[in-house]
């Protein structure tokens, strides 16, 4: 379907053509032309599929469709040619093409285009006389080429009068108006300002992909030199590490820096959420801090030395793994275990710590220097904070920044006003000339959307703030997005700086005063700068006390060797290991006599209470016996097995002791050692414990051993009769005792000793008259009194004028009866001495009452074989199990540098270990002042 507008002029075709074309809309939806015609009075519509209908003197009429309604054109018979030109090319070519085409490309493209079109019909004879042919074609197109021509010198001529015309006005404004010609200069030295950061920028680019390609030839060359050492001899160590191991030797040695640690380093101060860490991993080119929204994180002093290497990793300085830093699943290890180690080092219910965690981040680009992250100062504490954390806070970071040689990085933010920082005042009282201060503004890309572009331009110019600096600088950490990685945040970065409009319009910052990489360059020269300006003091100062600290000690100690805790440590803990072998040089005699008699103080008062005395005095022998059995196995089923194992340990423990005891009374013994060997004993015996299975083992051989009740041979019915004697007689000198302070010193006593009875003793010599009575007239009374004759009693005292309640006659009877019984049986067992052949025929049915004896027999026994059992268990697993808990005692106490600085005291060691330390110091300065002297 063709839609078009036209107006078409052709008188002859040699004369000029004028083709006026409005508008072409071209749509090719159907496969056919429509069209209309008008022969001889009639109409009719026909498809043309490439066939045409001709005739010299036939009229037609065609239907364009124009927007205005069908434009009816009538075309002379003697132009009927070129209509048929028309239609034909119309209905098979879409000669529209061809027709833009020429009047485009020029006569001589669309001539081609016609002979190859041309070519292409089917033969069609009848056409040869309706086109054009020859000159007449050639005219044709030469028409077509002169009006492209034409049109082309109209809009030169437009283009030229257009640029004359924007000439003149522009004299003419420039003439007229002063003032914007001036702006117009301005806005040229604005654009100049531009390309010149652009170029800077492009500079820039180049340089670091210049920078990176050196990174990986120096990686590649690193790693072959690495190789090509590896197994011939140890790497030879980093300036930075040597002087990094330096600052580890220090810390703790002189915490004020009053003394000789003046070593630079960067110390990272700013308040809290100021960006400090941003900017110390921006520096590290990795995120290696863990990260909270408005908490604090930093807890406790965070040293990283940096350093190149060819491969980015982190490794903390008491630990041989490395933390891959490419990977982000290292990465986050890496952030887990610093939080870990900054919350382990905060004890006592405080929110920060001043132990440093010392780490090092080494990498392909990375500047050299070591640097020291502190906690961020605060203006309020929050409820979960210690009620010193503030003040802790400014202690600390006065006490880093103390250090005359500390290069203080103050980090402010650029995001909030300057009126809210607390660091900037810390920073003047401490370096108030700004001599070893650089100042670095954070997080400009919020500045530039909060804050006046002019009061940041003056902060970064030195204007704002009263304190003084090095040199001021302005980065941007990121966008606060925890999952942005290094590499973003430096693109980031570039580009806001490339954009920004604090540095392209009226802006006096320097190119060099911007991003992370600039900051890090000039805090790495300035590091270095200081630490050969300052190294060769330091290292004099040290070795100045050594020489007063050697002096001192040849004079105090000229006999011994300077040791410091560690070895004396190791000393001591070969001394300790010592006596354990001795343990088991003890012989099995010995073993189980010690066993017999801790068993027998441990068992004995059960024995007395609660089996004897209530068998003895139940009236009969049968009696006797069948309580004896039923309370001896009770006994070993409960109570017995698991006092057997206590009274095992206790002997263990006890011979332990003796041992130690011992060896303080060799010539060689060190009283040094002696808080140390006692701490290690008493944990060790706190933490052992008898093996569970011991108690069912010994309440098995206990069982069977209490079923034997006959004596078996004189000897050990001899044994018995000692055994009985020897206990009951303790039994009675412990009555004896309580019967003295019950009743008062004898007479004797009172007269040589000066000593008088008490109103109660006098009371109860009294009641104990009356009590003996009693006991004269019934030789075999029972335990307890009866009511006749506690009612007999208090009678008898009335008469005397004492008053006393049956309360108080029965606590006076009780060790009286019991000293009475004791007696009787010392004499049993006098009397039992010599009838063990009556016994041995007679058995239970003895005229002569030896219970007793038996009894104490079975207890013997099982005492026996017990000790027997423990001695086995101690010789074979509780000795050696005793042994691996002191080791792993003496392995804890050897990692906990608190417990030993407790333990291992005085001015030797405190001297010694000072001496040590300074001298380890001096010789490490040493090596880094030939290293440095080297690399220069």
């Amino acid at each position: 379907m063709l839609r078009a507008t036209k107006h078409i002029a052709h008188r002859d075709t040699t004369k000029r053509v004028t083709y006026l074309c409005h508008k072409i809309v071209v749509s090719t939806n159907s496969q056919y032309s429509t069209l209309n015609y008008r022969y001889g009075g009639a109409s009719s519509n026909k498809q043309q599929q490439g066939h045409g209908y001709g005739g010299k003197h036939h009229y037609y009429r065609h239907d364009f469709l124009a927007p205005h309604g069908p434009k009816a054109w009538t075309i002379p018979p003697n132009r009927g040619y070129g209509m048929v030109v028309v239609r034909i090319l119309r209905g098979a070519l879409k000669l529209r093409y061809l027709l833009l085409g020429g009047a485009i490309g020029g006569g001589m493209t669309l001539n081609k285009k016609y002979e190859d079109w041309k070519d292409g019909l089917p033969d069609l004879k009848w056409l040869e006389e309706a086109l054009p042919q020859g000159e007449k074609w050639s005219q044709f197109s030469k028409t077509l080429i002169e009006i492209g021509g034409a049109v082309k010198d109209v809009i030169e001529i437009a283009k030229d009068d257009l640029k004359a015309k924007t000439t003149v006005a522009a004299l003419s404004l420039s003439q007229d108006d002063s003032r914007r010609k001036y702006e117009t200069l301005q806005s040229q030295v604005e654009t100049l300002q531009t390309e010149i950061m652009n170029v800077q920028i492009k500079y820039q680019k180049e340089l670091e992909k210049m920078e990176k390609e050196n990174r990986e030839l120096r990686q590649q060359f690193l790693i072959l030199k690495q190789q090509k050492k590896t197994g011939t001899k140890k790497i030879k160590k980093s300036l930075i590490d040597m002087y990094s191991e330096v600052l580890d030797e220090l810390s703790g040695y002189d915490t004020s820096y009053s003394m000789a640690d003046h070593l630079p380093r960067v110390v990272v101060v700013g308040d809290q959420s100021s960006g400090k860490t941003s900017v110390l991993e921006s520096i590290a080119k990795a995120r290696i801090f863990p990260r909270g929204s408005g908490e604090m994180m930093t807890r406790a002093p965070v040293k990283v030395t940096l350093a190149e290497g060819p491969y980015h990793v982190a490794q903390f300085r008491d630990s041989e793994r490395e933390y891959d830093l490419t990977k982000e699943s290292d990465l986050a290890e890496l952030r887990r275990e610093v939080e870990f180690r900054m919350r382990a080092s905060v004890r006592g219910g405080k929110t920060v710590s001043n132990e440093v965690i010392s780490m090092t981040v080494k990498g392909p680009g990375l500047q050299r220097m070591v640097l020291v992250d502190l906690p961020g100062i605060i203006s309020t504490m929050t409820v979960d904070m210690a009620s010193d954390t503030k003040d802790s806070i400014h202690q600390m970071t006065k006490h880093y920044m103390s250090n005359p040689n500390a290069i203080i990085l103050c980090i402010q933010d650029g995001s909030v006003d300057a009126e809210r920082s607390n660091v900037t005042d810390l920073v003047m009282q401490c370096d108030p000339l700004g001599r070893r201060t650089i100042f670095v503004l954070t997080k400009v890309d919020l500045a530039e959307e909060l804050a006046d572009p002019d009061r940041i331009r003056k902060i970064l110019s030195g204007k704002l703030f009263p304190m003084k600096a090095l040199g001021y600088y302005a980065v941007v950490t990121g966008r606060g997005r925890k999952d942005d990685s290094i590499e973003a945040i430096r693109q980031y970065e570039e580009d806001f700086f490339k954009n920004s409009k604090l540095f392209q319009r009226r802006g006096v910052i320097m190119p060099h005063q911007v991003t992370s990489r600039n900051l890090s360059l000039a805090v790495s020269d300035r590091f270095w700068k200081m630490v050969r300006e300052t190294i060769e003091q330091q290292a004099d100062a040290f070795k100045a006390t050594r020489f007063n600290l050697e002096t001192e000690w040849k004079n105090n100690f000229p006999r011994l060797r300077e040791s410091g805790r560690d070895e004396l440590f190791d000393k001591a803990k070969g001394e300790i290991l010592d006596e354990v072998v001795t343990l088991s040089q003890i012989s099995a005699k010995k073993w189980e006599e010690a066993l017999n008699d801790k068993l027998w103080d441990k068992l004995s008062n059960y024995v007395f209470e609660n089996i004897y005395l209530p068998a003895a005095q139940s009236g009969s022998q049968n009696s006797f016996n069948t309580m004896v059995d039923i309370k001896l196995r009770q006994w070993a089923e409960q109570a017995l097995p698991a006092k057997s194992v206590e009274a095992g340990w206790e002997t263990l423990q006890k011979e332990f002791i003796t041992l130690m005891e011992k060896a303080k009374k060799s010539p060689d013994h060190d009283d040094i050692f002696d808080n140390l060997k006692a701490a290690v004993v008493d944990e060790s015996i706190r933490r052992h414990s008898w093996e569970d299975k011991a108690i069912d083992m010994l309440r098995v051989i206990q069982l069977n051993t209490l079923e034997d009740r006959f004596v078996h041979d004189k000897s050990e019915w001899d044994q018995a009769v000692k055994f009985l004697e020897t206990s009951v007689k303790a039994k009675l000198a412990q009555t004896e005792e309580t019967l003295s302070e019950m009743f008062g010193p004898g007479q004797f006593t009172r007269i040589t000793h000066w000593k008088s009875l008490t109103e109660d003793q006098n009371k109860r010599r009294y009641v104990k008259n009356e009590l003996d009575k009693i006991l004269k007239n019934d030789d075999k009374h029972m335990p307890t009194l009866s009511y006749d004759e506690l009612t007999t009693v208090r009678k008898n005292l009335q008469r005397e004028n004492i008053e006393v309640d049956t309360d108080y006659i029965r606590q006076t009877w009780f060790p009286v009866y019991r000293r009475h019984f004791l007696k009787q049986a010392l004499q049993r067992a006098n009397d039992c001495r010599k009838a063990y052949y009556l016994y041995s025929q007679q058995g239970t049915d003895c005229d002569i009452n030896c219970n007793d004896v038996v009894l104490f027999w079975r207890i013997q026994q099982v005492i026996r074989v017990t000790a027997n059992a423990l001695r086995q268990q101690v010789i074979n697993r509780e000795a050696r199990r005793l042994d691996k808990e002191i080791k792993e005692v003496l392995d804890e106490f050897s990692e906990d540098e608190e417990k030993k600085a407790h333990l291992l005291t005085g001015k030797r060691v405190t001297l010694a270990e000072e001496l040590i330390k300074v001298r380890q110091i001096q010789e490490k300065l040493e090596e880094f002042i030939n290293s440095l002297n080297q690399e220069k």
